[in-house]
Order: C-alpha cells, then structure tokens, then sequence
C-alpha cells in the first residue's frame, strides 16, 4: 500500500534532512516534487492543490526554515497535513456505530465486485470477536447467482448466524426478515449485503433507499475497490449524492500500490474511510486510521499496529513461557520454530517490516534478493526432521546428523547450518535481553531485527505518541512473538 509514494517522498525528504539549513527556494523545489509524486499517485488534482497550498503556507516561515532541523520540521509538516487530509484531525468516533437499540442495522452499499459480501463477513468476525455481539449476516443480493450462498459460506467462517435463504422474496422483504429474526433471536447486530450494479442506476439507488427506510440502518457503508482509482472517488461521490452514506471502506488495498483513492476520498466526499481490506482473508481488514497511515506514507512505521496485532494473534502462554525461558537464557530450537509460525501468523516478515520505522529500504533491498516469506517454509521443515533431543540440545548436531536433518527436510547442509548459526545468534541476544528485564526486551527489538541481516535497524524515529502507545500495550509481558526474539535473520533463499 503506498509503495510507489513512499518510495518518492522518501527521496525528497532524504535530500532534505541531509542539510544542516534551508532556503525558501529548496521547499519550493521539494513540493514541487511532491506535488509530482501526489499526481502520480492518482490522487485528485482538487486535493493535491490543496494539500500543497496548505503545506507550503506552514514550510515557508519561521517554523522550518528557521529550525535546527529543518528537513525534519519539513517532515513534520507534511505529515500534519496528510493526516488532516485524511480526516485524522477531527474529533474520533467509532467505527461501526452501535448506538441504537439492539439489533442495530448495518447496510452495506457499493458496485458489484467492489468486494461487499467478503466485507460483510470481515465486520461480523470483528464485532464478534473484538466486541463480544451476536451478529446476523442477511444476504439481500437476488440477483447475482450463489449470491446468498457465499455469503452463507462466509458466515460459517466468521462463525456468525446468516440469514436462512427463502426463494422469491425482494430486497426489502429479505431486510424486513432479518431485522424480525434478529429481534426474536436476541442479535445484536444485522448486517445487510444488499445487491451490486455493474454501474450506478437509478434502480439500483431506489432499491438501497427502500431497504435502507425498511431497516432504519445507524450505519450505512460503501464499499469501493481500491485498484480502481478515482473511479472509486467518482462512485463514493455518486452513491452519497444519492443516499446517505455515513463511512467508506476500501477494498484491495493490498494490490493498491499506489494509493490515490484513500487519499482522495475523505477530502473529495468528506466521509470518513473506517477501514481498508487488506487481502482476501476472513480477517485481512483493518481499521483506518489517518496518524498511522500516513506515518506509513512518510516511512515512519506503524509500531502501534504491529503491536496490536501481535496482541491479537500471539498466544499469552506461549509469550508468558518464552519471557520465563529468556530469564533463564534457554532458547532452544523448538522456541525458534514458535518465532517463526508465529511471524507468518502476523503476515510474514514484508507485512512486519512495513510496519517499522526505517525500513522501507530494506524492504527494497530485499525484493530482489530472494530472502522472502518461503524461507521459512523451509528452516520449519529443518526444524520439524531433527529429534525433539536435537531440537533442546543443538550442540549435538554434528556432521553425519546435518546431513540426516537436511536430507529428510528437503534441504542442504549449508542451509541447516545457516539455520543453526541463527539460533545461536539470537539465543546469544535472548541471554542479553533477559538480563535486562522488561528494559531489556524492549530495547532489543531493534537489535533483533539486525540479527543475522546485516546490522541493526536503521535509523529511522518513532512517533512519541506512538512509543508511549507501544509501551502501554506491551504491558509486562514484552512484545509477544517480537520481543521474545526480534526478527530472525534470514538467509538468502536458494
């Protein structure tokens, strides 16, 4: 997400920062190009010439040119900016409002193959897991084929209630159904995926206002893919000319490389975006929020999500077990083999990565070098071909057990040895870090994403805000699956 941006504004920015004074002239040069990079970011002329406006009031004054460290200030502005863009200063609210008298009606709005029924689910497992609600899904769609069948499918995935399908009844029958159901079952929340369009008609539009003054929705959600640009800006635009829409969500922001229609949309409809869907899985969706994304934007990192979701998807008795084992400075091969499910769990070392301060340039670097997410395939087949003895015990593995270990995973002998190299890297700052005590772990992140690539993290600085943020939801227990042993270095895959 961002990539294509974030590449190019790192450019101008770095070019800043490395000078100790700025001119009037060298900010006008470097919006210029900033401006640049918007546009081909296909975000909206109307918001880029904004943003610029906006920006080169507060970089050309006192506040900048005047700082001891202007490229930084210069950073700080711009990001002040695109959090405004995207709505990150107003007053926050929820994300699905639930403010209303069980069971509450969400209506899901939005073109077909913008991704609405997949959403839908998405939602039902979020308020079912994170907020405890009973949840129904009702499938509204009569039109596309299997159209209520996947969402049924999907339902049995998100482990929520759906609708039981009735043939020939219309739209908002189906919606007066489910609410009757809801009440009479004890439901907090329906969620109503009505039908799509290949484009906006005035059919389709008096078909979503009649559900919509059937079902008395308190949210109202257009759905609109990503990939499809200001075609998306266009049809979110459209839609609440037409209908009042209280939030959007963005679909295949994943595949979305450049990033325009987030961008563009709070500025151009002045609804808020409450979450981006961030690929085909049942819980690859994720709350907006415009501080984050545009520290992401700007290279900044996104530390207080990787926590977040390091919280959610990390098991406490197995952290609880592996900070007790750090005290002890036992660190053994079965533990390293918990990191490494434990990373793909959280989306594997490209998702994490982007969520650091200062490693995007890494990320670039390892693009092309063929250390990507499949290794771990491999070293968790090493691990898995050597006896539980050898996996507590690594200093037992010799020659003649390398080359049974490499030969029933699968693999080579050099790549069982990088593999025990590794560990005992990490085993070795395990030792450092559970001297430290919670100190300890938590300044060792950094340097556990150095272990094994090549030196440490760079220098990149992390929001105070955000750091405090981070400090409060690691609590005693470290960073879950992180702080119990940073990143593994990687070795090259063959």
């Amino acid at each position: 997400m961002f990539d294509n941006l974030t590449e190019q504004l790192g450019g101008v920015f770095d070019r800043l920062t490395g000078r100790g004074s700025l001119s009037e002239k060298d900010v006008k040069v470097a919006l210029r190009e900033v401006r640049i990079a918007l546009l081909e970011a296909d975000v909206a002329l109307p918001v880029v010439k904004d943003f610029i406006t906006k920006v080169e009031a507060e970089a050309i004054g006192d506040k900048v040119l005047r700082s001891v460290t202007p490229g930084q200030q210069m950073i700080k502005v711009v990001h002040d900016a695109l959090v405004d863009m995207l709505g990150g200063n107003e007053e926050v609210t929820p994300s699905i409002n639930l403010a209303a008298t069980p069971p509450v009606a969400i209506l899901m709005a939005g073109l077909q193959g913008s991704g609405k029924t997949t959403t839908s689910a998405k939602i039902a497992l979020r308020l079912r897991t994170k907020f405890n609600k009973k949840v129904l899904l009702a499938s509204l769609d009569t039109r596309r084929p299997a159209a209520m069948e996947q969402l049924a499918q999907l339902a049995m995935m998100a482990e929520v209630e759906s609708l039981p399908i009735i043939a020939g009844q219309f739209p908002v029958q189906i919606a007066q159904r489910a609410m009757k159901h809801a009440r009479q079952g004890g439901f907090d929340v329906v969620i109503l995926d009505t039908a799509g369009r290949t484009s906006i008609d005035d059919e389709l539009m008096a078909e979503v206002a009649a559900i919509s003054n059937a079902a008395k929705p308190t949210e109202t959600l257009l759905v609109a893919d990503a990939l499809t640009g200001q075609d998306a800006v266009e049809t979110a635009q459209r839609f609440h000319d037409r209908l009042e829409l209280t939030g959007l969500i963005l679909t295949r922001i994943d595949g979305d490389g450049r990033g325009g229609a987030a961008l563009s949309m709070r500025a151009v409809t002045g609804l808020p975006i409450k979450f981006l869907g961030v690929s085909e899985k049942i819980d690859g969706l994720d709350e907006f929020d415009a501080g984050r994304i545009s520290g992401r934007i700007l290279g900044q990192g996104d530390v207080v999500s990787l926590v977040e979701k390091a919280g959610e998807l990390i098991d406490k008795k197995q952290a609880d077990k592996l900070a007790a084992k750090m005290k002890k400075g036992s660190f053994d091969l079965e533990d390293l083999a918990g990191q490494l499910k434990q990373m793909q769990k959280m989306g594997g070392l490209q998702a994490i990565m982007g969520m650091l301060p200062g490693m995007g340039k890494m990320q670039k670097k390892m693009d092309g070098s063929g250390m990507d997410d499949s290794v771990f395939t491999g070293q968790l087949a090493i691990i898995s071909s050597m006896t539980p003895e050898e996996r507590a015990k690594p200093i037992l593995i010799k020659a003649s057990r390398k080359k049974r270990i490499a030969a029933g995973s699968g693999t080579q002998v050099q790549q069982v040895n990088q593999l025990l190299k590794m560990h005992k890297q990490m085993s070795g700052m395990m030792k450092k870090m559970g001297k430290g005590g919670k100190k300890g772990m938590f300044g060792g992140l950094g340097a556990g994403m150095g272990a094994g690539m090549g030196g440490g993290m760079p220098g990149g600085n992390i929001d105070p805000v955000q750091l405090e943020q981070m400090k409060q939801k690691l609590g005693s227990g470290g960073l879950p699956g992180l702080g119990g042993g940073g990143l593994p270095g990687l070795p090259k895959k063959k």
